[in-house]
């Protein structure tokens, strides 16, 4: 049988000492994961504002580079090259144009055939006008086009930039 003072010092519990080092560890495991989760957050929302400017430059390349295909006509305005203006004339003599033109970091379309309403369609959002980041130029039968979208600010600017060079329809 046990002496009541051996029992009592069996029940003393915790030093202040190691209540403190316990403390100290859940501080610095919290301070871990609160680091991580902010880092995959902020990898996150990098990530998808990479995907949305790529999809943008995408979208824009795409319709700009399909008009410039059929085009018989192609004039670029301003120092950027924009208004871009493309037209041409089909085997039944339907005349289509479609000019391509900036309302702030928007690039719309819009599209007539033999002079009627024009249907007007974004094309692309945050695309930059900045001077030099999206350009247009014809020049010996080939239009060369680059584009820019930014999205994001400060250190959570994603910019992304492709350039191509289209040959619109032979015979012009």
């Amino acid at each position: 049988m046990m002496t009541p003072e051996i029992q009592k010092e069996r029940q003393r519990g915790f030093t202040l000492i190691e209540l403190i080092v316990v403390v100290a560890l859940m501080g610095l495991i919290g301070l871990g994961a609160s680091a991580v989760t902010f880092q995959v957050m902020n990898q996150g929302e990098k990530n998808s504002n990479y995907v949305a400017a790529s999809r943008e430059t995408n979208n824009v390349m795409y319709w700009i580079s399909r008009d410039a295909q059929m085009s018989q006509t192609v004039q670029t305005t301003g120092q950027s090259g924009f208004p871009l203006t493309l037209s041409w004339t089909n085997w039944d003599n339907t005349q289509h144009v479609a000019v391509y033109s900036f309302t702030r970091d928007q690039l719309k379309r819009s599209y007539s055939i033999n002079g009627g309403a024009s249907a007007v369609t974004l094309v692309g959002q945050y695309i930059s006008t900045a001077t030099g980041n999206t350009t247009c130029q014809f020049a010996n039968k080939v239009l060369t086009l680059k584009v820019t979208a930014i999205i994001g600010a400060g250190t959570h600017a994603i910019s992304v930039a492709q350039s191509a060079e289209i040959g619109p329809r032979l015979g012009i």
